[in-house]
């Protein structure tokens, strides 16, 4: 599924009129598939009370075909149009319906409309999509504030943007300071690129997309996929009947220290959880019994230390002699940060040739900044995994800069370090050198919690091992993570959620999309 520019959005809209798709079937498919979305997503939709906020363009007119059909599944629905929309059929049917219609001209103290959301109890935002890049102004404006004001008071009020919250850059993710928080955005045909960029991704609550008739291939090229359960599929690994532990690979993971043997634990039991054959463990001599106790599948590399209970610059070669028998590398994952450490990562990563595959992450990310000249001495083949702050560090741009421009500044940064990059955070991108791109689907709070990104690196790790290529594991590793992530807080809630908590529904999340 393609994300898409305003541009590429129009330019696809036209593309349907020669093939014989109308403008006005398109909105009528549109209001339809939200309508739709907005069912699934409120389970006892009879009960609703749904306000629709229309404004004046095509985003207006999808506006009031969903809330023609919601009123005619039996919900009960009000229409507020924001200015005059002449000549509108689709206006015209739902008078014919005798919904309850709210003209802001006709509404002058604005009593009509406080009284409608007093009483709502979904609100759809179906004033401006991909076309509004002016400021939004005057009575919009107050109708959002009124809005705002009333989300605070009611926490129940569930806000549902229709394309894009009104007020949102759909190319630039930029955001109007009176641009509504949505709960949920159902957005149409395509992705759109300002969705995943802050402030955006912010103001768009959960995404999803829903089809409205444009073919795929009247896109032309798009900046970047959004990852879905089809994809998924497609790059699960293959588990024959008469495999052995060789047959789903070997990882090496170099991780843990005295402070952070939990990291080391995490990562390895990601790559257990997402079906490797076997997962060794090297880690500083001191901690091995401390982890054994707890990892019972996993074999281990006890290793020389430093005074501050880190693995030593000398154990690279023990590492690197052992490396033969392994399809894929983890370095990072709670290993410490001091100079013995930056000259451990460093040996391994410049003292060896192509194979095993390599995964950096944490504090071998953290190593790397200590290098000036790491993108040009460390040539081989890798997946980065860094936050926000850690790609700061190793491009030296703001977090600020990053985060207003996740999409791209990932592809760049992707083409010119030769890595596969997985940039962390609400709707994770996935770059690789050659300019592929994809977003994940999942922003759950649930993830900011320590850890979560040490079982990931584990994952990614893990799927490498079974063979897959290093772009396709960290796509498929990032979904099966945010997707256990989901399956969690659809159990426990958003809060609270730890990083073990993922461990047992990674197996879950892989029968659920096998469908066994």
């Amino acid at each position: 599924m393609k994300i898409v520019n305003t541009a590429q959005m129009r330019a696809a809209e036209a593309e349907c009129v020669p093939r014989g798709v109308s403008m006005a079937t398109l909105m009528e498919n549109a209001g339809r598939a939200v309508a739709e979305e907005v069912r699934r997503i409120v389970k006892d939709h009879a009960s609703a009370n749904v306000l629709v906020l229309v404004g004046p363009g095509n985003n207006g007119g999808d506006g009031l075909v969903c809330a023609r059909y919601l009123f005619g599944w039996g919900t009960q629905v009000a229409v507020w149009i924001s200015a005059k929309r002449p000549d509108d059929s689709n206006l015209e049917m739902v008078k014919e319906r005798s919904i309850n219609i709210i003209s802001a001209a006709e509404d002058a103290g604005m009593a009509q409309f406080d009284a409608a959301l007093a009483g709502a109890t979904i609100l759809i935002d179906a004033l401006f999509g991909t076309g509004k890049i002016r400021p939004l102004e005057g009575i919009i404006t107050e109708a959002l504030l009124k809005v705002s004001r009333a989300r605070k008071e009611r926490p129940s009020l569930r806000i549902i943007a229709l394309d894009l919250p009104s007020g949102l850059d759909a190319d630039t993710g930029a955001a109007d300071e009176f641009c509504l928080y949505a709960d949920h955005t159902v957005t149409l045909a395509f992705p759109k690129t300002g969705l995943f960029n802050l402030p955006g991704a912010e103001r768009a609550g959960r995404i999803s997309v829903v089809d409205i008739g444009i073919p795929d291939d009247a896109v032309v090229p798009a900046t970047a996929e959004f990852l879905n359960p089809a994809l998924a599929v497609e790059m699960l690994p293959p588990r024959p009947v008469v495999a052995n532990k060789g047959t789903f690979g070997r990882v090496m993971v170099v991780a843990g220290s005295i402070n952070y043997p939990g990291a080391a634990y995490l990562a390895c039991s990601g790559a257990v959880r997402v079906g490797a054959g076997l997962v060794t463990l090297a880690t500083p001599r001191s901690i091995q019994p401390i982890l054994a106790a707890k990892l019972s599948e996993v074999t281990y590399l006890p290793l020389g230390e430093t005074g501050a209970g880190t693995v030593s610059a000398p154990a690279a070669k023990e590492i690197i002699s052992r490396l033969g028998n392994y399809q894929s590398l983890l370095i990072g994952c709670g290993l410490g940060q001091n100079r013995s450490t930056s000259l451990l990562v460093k040996s391994l990563l410049e003292g060896r040739n192509q194979s095993p595959a390599t995964v950096i992450d944490a504090d071998g990310l953290n190593a790397l900044t200590g290098f000036p000249h790491w993108r040009h001495d460390f040539g081989q083949e890798a997946v980065l995994t860094p936050h926000p702050g850690e790609m700061a560090r190793l491009s030296g741009m703001t977090v600020a800069e990053i985060q207003k421009n996740r999409i791209d500044i990932t592809r760049a940064l992707a083409s010119e370090w030769r890595k596969v990059i997985v940039l962390k955070g609400a709707y994770t991108v996935i770059a690789a050198p050659s300019g592929r791109c994809r977003v994940s689907p999942f922003a759950n709070p649930g993830l900011a919690s320590a850890g979560t990104g040490d079982v990931l690196a584990g994952v990614i790790s893990g799927l490498i091992a079974q063979g897959l290529g290093l772009f396709e594991a960290a796509c498929l590793g990032v979904y099966l993570h945010g997707m256990a992530a989901d399956m969690i807080r659809n159990e426990l809630g958003d809060a609270g959620m730890t990083a073990s908590d993922l461990l047992l529904a990674l197996p879950k999340t892989i029968k659920d999309l096998k469908g066994n």
